[in-house]
């Protein structure tokens, strides 16, 4: 199997090396310059290395990739020419994901996964209604409530209100007004269609690292184009994905090629509108994500929409072309050729208002970890299809998909809800339904047998009052990662008691309320939201 992806040529090939793809990378241009048909080749490439993909499909062109591109004898000399000899068409093993669950299958979190934290900035909550949520949240670990979906989460907030006067002492102030204030955000977020993806069954990681029988990585194709329609919602829920990301995957260092390559589309959504320390905590999980093994691509228009201290991070990089007609453009164009390596024989600033549609400027890492000089381009055409599968197709792919059954249908099992309204029993509820499918298929098309049904995490018990995590011993905690941890759960650093802390606390709480599994995500989920939120 090759150690190198081959990405386009100029006067040389431009490869990018497995080994060094989990120092992540950067696919830039203005719209219409070829960033998506760029992106479909990465992606093709990983897969037949035998590394899974994700990646958010915003206008629906990346599902093309499922099917066998068609016969064209410009796209077949174009691959010839640039040292592709094996060139043949084929589709990618595709796997159709859709938080609302129409053009793949449903793609669900519990609500206590998501945190206080993230849903603030889904909801796009001030500090005292984050607060408030976080007291929510503690008050239901603390009395081993389940937040699994939408309407435990509006039990529990509802609950909150109605004791709010009692809470005061132990958790501090709250006010009915600001319950009311999270809840009309909640309706607005249920009327978007946002309440689909929380609840069960919620999303196991190791679907989206699934391996064919004969060693290639699957393409996990998020449809974006109803989600994007929600920014904030959609930064957040690629935020989210790669927070579990951190938590669940283990340290192993720099491996042969990537377990995981993570493409993040509209990149810039994540930083609009972003408080500096959030940027700084982002740029954190970025560098540290790459011991876990896995890459991320963030894909924009422009380098700049992208914090310098990010876009440091981003050792691979393709360049499409940017036009430059008033000031401002021109000065991103001279920022962005000053971020390649130089090359005597281009003239970078020149040349990146001269690139036609399908060039770019490439500069990748080198075996010894320093960028390659930036080299003008002709990229590889992708294998797939270029453009949009129809209905029919898609239906089909997904009825054949190895997970085909397994997410389809949404369980409401006893939560919160049913103790504080007082049902004892719930009933699996039909989940959003898929349209023009077939019936699901019960086999794995990609070979051995189904994939068993997943067993739901268990419900933890009540823990009693007042009952705390102990505190991390002074001079454990160490740096980085477990730095942090124990500054949270010590309470050094200096900071005043506030949001964050209290939302440490919750951690604390959630921690000691849990088994199993449970306890490591508690402690992890901590240490991110912490990332996030100081």
């Amino acid at each position: 199997m090759s150690e190198t992806i081959l990405l386009g040529a100029g006067e040389r090939p431009c490869t990018l090396l497995l080994s060094r793809a989990n120092r992540h990378g950067l696919i830039a241009g203005a719209t219409g310059t070829g960033k998506t048909v760029t992106l479909q080749t990465l992606a093709e490439g990983f897969s037949r290395a035998g590394v899974p993909v994700f990646c958010a499909d915003i206008k629906g062109d990346l599902s093309g990739l499922a099917e066998a591109g068609r016969s064209n004898p410009k796209i077949e000399q174009r691959a010839h020419e640039l040292g592709e000899a094996d060139f043949a068409y084929e589709p990618s093993p595709a796997v159709f994901w859709d938080v609302f669950g129409q053009q793949g299958h449903p793609l669900r979190a519990t609500v206590a996964e998501m945190g206080p934290v993230l849903l603030a900035r889904m909801l796009e909550l001030n500090e005292t209604q984050e607060g408030v949520l976080s007291i929510a949240f503690a008050l239901a670990d603390d009395e081993g409530l389940l937040l699994l979906d939408f309407k435990d989460l509006r039990a529990i907030l509802s609950h909150v209100a109605d004791r709010a006067a009692e809470l005061g002492t132990a958790y501090g102030n709250v006010s009915k007004a600001t319950v009311g204030t999270i809840q009309r955000r909640l309706l607005m977020l249920e009327q978007a269609g946002g309440e689909q993806f929380f609840g069960e069954p919620a999303l196991a990681l190791a679907d989206l690292m699934l391996v064919t029988p004969d060693g290639r990585g699957a393409v996990n194709v998020l449809a974006a184009d109803k989600l994007i329609a929600s920014p904030r919602l959609y930064a957040t829920f690629l935020l989210w994905l790669l927070s579990e990301l951190f938590e669940e995957l283990p340290e192993v260092g720099d491996l042969p090629k990537p377990k995981l390559v993570f493409f993040f589309d509209e990149a810039h959504l994540l930083f609009r509108d972003a408080p500096r320390a959030l940027v700084e905590k982002v740029e954190t999980v970025v560098r540290l994500i790459r011991s876990k093994g896995v890459g991320i691509y963030f894909v924009t228009q422009n380098p700049l929409d992208l914090p310098a201290a990010v876009l440091g991070q981003l050792g691979n990089r393709v360049q499409h072309a940017l036009r430059a007609f008033t000031p401002a453009e021109q000065k991103a164009v001279r920022a962005a050729a000053e971020t390649f390596r130089p090359n005597p024989r281009l003239r970078v600033e020149a040349v990146i208002g001269e690139l036609g549609v399908g060039e770019a400027l490439v500069s990748t890492l080198q075996a010894d970890g320093t960028p390659s000089p930036v080299e003008r381009a002709r990229i590889l055409p992708p294998r797939g299809r270029i453009g949009a599968l129809t209905a029919e197709e898609r239906a089909a792919i997904i009825d054949r998909s190895p997970l085909a059954g397994h997410y389809d249908t949404a369980v409401d099992r006893e939560s919160a809800y049913e103790h504080l309204v007082g049902r004892t029993t719930a009933a699996p509820a039909e989940g959003p339904r898929r349209t023009g499918g077939a019936p699901v298929r019960s086999g794995n098309p990609w070979g051995g047998a189904a994939l068993p049904p997943r067993p739901l995490p268990p419900v933890p018990p009540p823990t009693p009052r007042g009952s705390r995590i102990p505190q991390l011993p002074q001079g454990q905690a160490g740096g980085g990662l477990g730095g942090m941890l124990g500054d949270i759960l010590t309470g050094r650093g200096g900071k005043r008691e506030g949001v964050a802390e209290s939302m440490a606390k919750s951690v604390a709480r959630s921690m000691g309320s849990s088994v199993g599994r449970q306890i490591g995500n508690a402690v992890l989920r901590g240490v991110l939201g912490s990332i996030l939120k100081r």
